[in-house]
């Protein structure tokens, strides 16, 4: 027999009874409640089981849904596009006679070297000036401020969305200390580049708390930090909320330092055509998906949920109605009813999701063979933390994190076994309410409790290998 990736596997063994789980529970010392299910991949039958049946917030696990409602609706080589065009005239003597527009595509990986590469080719088709507006396009899919309002508002994780992506949408914020005093300033670096931004503003101001307000004013967005903060120089990425604006303001910053005159940007919805003066396309969907799950990027997985569902010809302007469009899809595609996802990066702790129908869409998943190979290999540890090397069981897994919560969903393979397929939720969900009010990103207590949930995970995993071996 084999699998749908073409790996032999043995023929179905009776399984071992397991005991104990309820010792291996307690022994955790998590506190709220635990959910888990693991699964034999090829049979369905379950291996062990517990609260299976429970709605808890699934954190990032929700990617691994995402990530195939992207790819099968949009296709692995399907590239986002990201243009500069000319409408109403043309370059004559190096005077665009006409409007010169920044159309977004809906890139999640857009960059400010990317971005110059753009300024670059306008350059060498002559562009010097322009007699008409600088618009700016992000209308190719919906703006949305930011993915979870309860988040700090310093969380650069937490940023907008829109058709008009730049840096996944963070702006670079840094001080210098000198003498007690800090200098702050605001760019949008590359590696090649720093590129200075006037969209967006900061200045450090003589308080304790809170650490860092914002402000959208008529023309900017303005930033505050604490001064008493400001104790060495460093650096961090801040979320941006004006995404369409931040990017024109980049292209424009760009375009001047390379002898390029034009006016300030204005965010419009132009008519579609024009002339295509310079274009960049992706990385292919597989490949920005593949990145998205190893490195848990929320702006990906909010822009290519959002892109799913507006090339399904439905048209939002909110996360939760695109994210109901791929609950209905995890239905009708894999048979997996009770999905609640209300965003699709699983960001927002609104979302419901239980151990069995994530562990039965994760099955569904392995069958057609496409996701387990975006999944990253996820390493087995020892007591001090440290990686397993030639560790009997290899797992490929999505992990989630949120304050009080933690997630894990995968498969994992033992050496000699039949390859599970797994889900399990730890949430202690009063203990995250009581913390709704703390503006700090990790608050007291949440490196512990998680730390809790992920060794219970790999006793867990370790478990279930035993039984499959």
């Amino acid at each position: 027999m084999t699998t749908p990736t073409g790996r032999a596997v043995q023929a179905a063994t009776p399984q071992r009874p397991l005991v104990g789980l309820a010792d291996v529970l307690t022994r955790s010392g998590l506190s709220g409640e635990t959910a888990l299910i693991a699964m034999d991949a090829e049979t369905g039958e379950v291996i062990e089981e517990h609260r299976a049946n429970l709605m808890l917030p699934p954190a990032s696990t929700a990617k691994a849904v995402t990530a195939l409602y992207a790819l099968q609706t949009l296709g692995p080589e399907h590239r986002f596009v990201t243009r500069v065009l000319a409408q109403g005239g043309a370059i004559e003597g190096g005077t665009l006679r006409g409007d010169l527009i920044l159309r977004g595509g809906g890139d999640p990986v857009l960059q400010t070297s990317d971005l110059a590469q753009l300024a670059n080719r306008l350059i060498e088709a002559g562009l010097r000036r322009i007699e008409g507006r600088f618009l700016v396009d992000a209308s190719a899919l919906p703006t949305i401020e930011q993915i979870d309002q309860t988040q700090p508002v310093q969380a650069g994780y937490n940023p907008a969305v829109s058709g008009l992506n730049l840096n996944f949408n963070r702006v670079h914020f840094a001080w210098e200390v000198e003498g007690g005093r800090a200098t702050v300033s605001m760019d949008a670096r590359s590696n090649q580049e720093i590129p200075s931004v006037s969209a967006i503003e900061i200045r450090a101001v003589s308080r304790e708390m809170p650490v860092y307000t914002h402000e959208l004013r008529p023309q900017t967005e303005r930033w505050t930090v604490a001064s008493s903060a400001l104790r060495s120089s460093g650096s961090r990425w801040l979320p941006v909320r004006r995404p369409a604006e931040y990017a024109g303001d980049v292209l424009r910053a760009l375009l001047l330092a390379r002898g390029c005159r034009l006016p300030e940007p204005v965010v419009a919805q132009p008519s579609q055509g024009g002339t295509i003066l310079a274009e960049h396309h992706s990385a292919s969907l597989s490949r920005i998906l593949q990145e998205m799950l190893q490195y848990s990027t929320n702006l990906t997985a909010e822009t290519v949920g959002l892109a799913a569902t507006v090339h399904n010809g439905h048209r939002v302007r909110a996360l939760e109605p695109s994210a109901a469009r791929m609950n209905d899809w995890a239905a009708a595609e894999h048979g997996v009813r009770g999905m609640g996802f209300v965003d699709h990066s699983g960001l927002g702790d609104g979302s419901r999701v239980s151990p069995r129908a994530m562990a039965t869409y994760m099955r569904s998943a392995w069958r057609q063979g496409t996701l387990p190979g975006l999944l990253r290999d996820h390493p087995m540890r020892d007591a001090q933390g440290q990686q397993i090397r030639n560790h009997p069981m290899s797992v490929q897994a999505k992990t989630g994190t949120l304050n009080f919560v933690s997630a894990l969903t995968g498969y994992a393979a033992p050496r000699d076994g039949r390859t599970i397929v797994f889900s399990i939720i730890s949430a202690d969900l009063p203990r995250r309410r009581a913390i709704r009010e703390d503006t700090s990103e990790r608050p007291a207590g949440t490196r512990a409790w998680n730390g809790r949930a992920r060794r219970l995970q790999q006793e867990l995993i370790e478990r279930w290998g035993h039984a499959q071996g």
